[in-house]
């Protein structure tokens, strides 16, 4: 891969995670104020536990982004998409682990804040990745990589992950 082909997906994945902090703890942060105490919250042990999923959240998402860079030599921004169908890492487990770890974060968050409303905004973002992955992503991905994507959407779920891994042969 060249230096400058390398330098777009860093860019390209920089965006994406800015892109994400805004909308998975930016946003949220915000929302959490409409109807929680504001920071500084006392770290008892519901605030602990609070940053399990955010940390695990996070880490997913940067993997995803590892993976499609290196495997996929894409982003998953649709102005660039993969190249390659990524059956690797979390994707063994789950077709949509990015909205895994953005959901884990908002939960994480909901806890963090104690916070109804930032559960409503977990609840809106769950229906609006739902309409978007049936409505565009998923057909794309069909287009895109045919039988191959359809043997992994049979094999692995959207969000509930499997629990012994998708092998490609299966």
């Amino acid at each position: 891969m060249s230096i400058g082909v390398l330098l777009k997906y860093i860019v390209l994945s920089l965006l994406g995670v800015a892109f994400i902090w805004f909308v998975a703890v930016s946003l949220p942060f915000h929302i959490g104020d409409w109807d929680a105490a504001p920071f500084p919250l006392p770290m008892g042990t519901v605030s602990l536990i609070a940053w399990v999923p955010m940390i695990l959240g996070a880490c997913v998402i940067l993997w995803c982004y590892g993976l499609f860079i290196s495997i996929a030599r894409g982003t998953p921004w649709p102005f660039d998409p993969p190249r390659k169908l990524v059956v690797a890492g979390p994707y063994r487990f789950v077709r949509n682990p990015m909205e895994v770890g953005f959901f884990l974060i908002l939960l994480g968050e909901a806890l963090l804040f104690r916070s109804i409303a930032v559960v409503a905004y977990w609840l809106i973002g769950l229906a609006i990745l739902y309409l978007r992955g049936v409505l565009f992503e998923e057909p794309g991905l069909r287009r895109r990589f045919g039988a191959a994507y359809g043997r992994y959407r049979k094999s692995v779920p959207r969000w509930i992950p499997r629990l012994r891994p998708y092998r490609q042969d299966e």
